[in-house]
């Protein structure tokens, strides 16, 4: 069967940034910025960028387009003994698949209250209590099915079903063509709206003004490194599934290049919008900004809800910005199934239509578990071993598997001779020095902290079976496929 292509480079482009363009750019990055030296956080921050995430997208391009196969086939054809890596890739997108998409189904829902302001004055009780129903649960006691969120969830999960079940070109290819510029223009005219009212330049200020004395700080050139490998979608499947549907003769450095700076001028709009927003929150209620600064959920849904009751007429700004959330959180889960389902079309010969079907319906009922009453706290474990453990080792695992048991210069050469610029030598010690050293850095630091002290205060049963659990059966269930694929083979 002939593979599918995409349509046109700007498709490709679109889709690889609506990958990597995703919820954590709006409520993870302006914070990290924030916290991390301000203005003088964007030198570790472009330090990082050009040392590991356009080397890590170039090698990735190059591995999908050259191999035109998901992350299971083209680890196998790198080394026979990796396939697992590939496959427990495939597994760790499915995970964020199954609790992604409720934060998106949050967002629909916000969309609807923004209109006239639902929440009312305490958005923290009306989020945590009404909405979600929090009570005296745990991760390990969910209580019921919040059913108001049942039709969002089915909106979010369908968007994603269409994208995969019509196709690179038919499906992903358009909705990215009509999502990415939407999403763009949609944070651009906010920006322009906040950025006028009265005390958004002194918050724009908070996160521009730069701390020079924070440059020193290994913590600060870590987090940079992790914001870099949390956003660009490396490292999971996912650019390597997006990559194996690329044309013969494409311009890979190009077109990564373009990826990475595209997701990074993202991020950057993103931190001038949420902080000319909290800038007029702090003003209008006469409070310095630290005491409304906030990250993740509960900046989204908590923080700026308030911002939003004060803005001048709110029914118009409140649903732009969590339509742009819901724009930019589908973007992403779309990438994220596709990574799943190509990898599950390459090794079962599975149509697309037959493989979205069972994929997203599975995905359907899992994430069921996650708008509970506990599913909040189920998602916050979750995420946190998904991302600071698994995604971690994955990308540490893979570089250093084509970093150092493969012919580098071999890919480097291939992407090249594609390519209207070439990369250099710099590229092979971003690869094998620089992105590994400090992946080792970051991940050594997660493992050190997760043994120190629980997550979240969860108990030890709950970071055992549900945390390191999670992570243990997924690495089970890839070794066992390798091993299965082996015998096959040996047959």
């Amino acid at each position: 069967m002939k593979r599918e292509q995409w349509g046109s480079r700007t498709g490709f482009i679109l889709a690889a940034v609506g990958s990597a363009v995703g919820l954590g750019n709006i409520w993870r990055f302006p914070y990290m910025a924030y916290e991390n030296g301000g203005g003088a956080f964007f030198i570790p921050y472009l330090f990082a960028m050009l040392t590991a995430g356009i080397p890590f997208m170039i090698l990735e391009f190059t591995l999908g387009q050259k191999y035109r196969s998901g992350a299971p086939g083209t680890l196998r054809r790198l080394n026979h003994r990796f396939e697992w890596l590939g496959w427990f890739q495939v597994m760790i997108c499915a995970v964020i698949a199954f609790y992604y998409v409720v934060v998106i189904a949050w967002a629909i829902s916000y969309t609807w209250f923004a209109v006239d302001q639902s929440w009312g004055d305490d958005s923290n009780a009306f989020f945590f209590g009404e909405f979600l129903g929090l009570g005296d649960n745990s991760p390990s006691s969910l209580g019921s099915i919040q059913t108001h969120l049942l039709l969002p969830l089915v909106l979010a999960w369908a968007a994603s079903f269409i994208a995969t079940y019509r196709g690179v070109q038919g499906g992903i290819e358009k909705i990215n063509k009509v999502l990415m510029p939407l999403l763009f223009i949609l944070v651009l005219v906010l920006i322009g709206r906040v950025a006028s009212l009265p005390g958004a330049l002194n918050g724009i200020n908070w996160l521009l003004e730069p701390d020079f004395s924070k440059i020193w700080d290994l913590k600060v050139w870590s987090a940079a490194y992790g914001q870099i490998f949390f956003t660009l979608s490396v490292g999971f499947a996912i650019m390597l599934s997006y990559a194996s549907f690329l044309p013969e003769k494409s311009d890979i450095n190009n077109n990564a290049f373009m990826t990475v700076l595209m997701n990074c001028g993202f991020s950057m709009l993103a931190g001038i919008m949420v902080f000319g927003a909290l800038g007029y929150m702090a003003h209008a209620q006469q409070k310095e900004l630290t005491d409304v600064v906030s990250s993740g959920v509960g900046l989204a849904f908590v923080t700026l809800p308030t911002a939003i009751n004060l803005l001048p007429a709110p029914g118009v700004t409140g649903p732009l910005f969590f339509l742009a959330l819901v724009f930019a959180g589908i973007s992403s889960h779309i990438s994220i199934a596709q990574a799943v389902t190509t990898g599950l079309m390459d090794k079962t010969g599975w149509s697309r239509q037959k493989t979205a079907i069972i994929f997203c319906g599975t995905g359907f009922v899992v994430s069921l578990l996650f708008i509970t009453q506990g599913g909040l706290l189920l998602l916050d474990l979750v995420d946190h071993y998904i991302n600071n453990m698994a995604l971690l080792g994955s990308c540490l695992l893979e570089l250093f598997l084509v970093g150092w048991l493969c012919k580098l210069s071999d890919y480097q050469k291939r992407a090249n001779e594609l390519s209207e610029f070439s990369v250099g030598i710099w590229w092979q010690l971003c690869i094998k020095f620089v992105s590994i050293a400090m992946l080792i850095v970051i991940l050594f630091n997660n493992i050190v902290g997760a043994f120190k002290e629980n997550y979240g205060g969860y108990s030890n049963n709950e970071i055992l079976f549900i945390g390191w659990g999670m992570i243990a059966v997924m690495l089970v269930v890839a070794i066992i496929i390798n091993a299965s694929n082996k015998q096959e083979v040996n047959a």
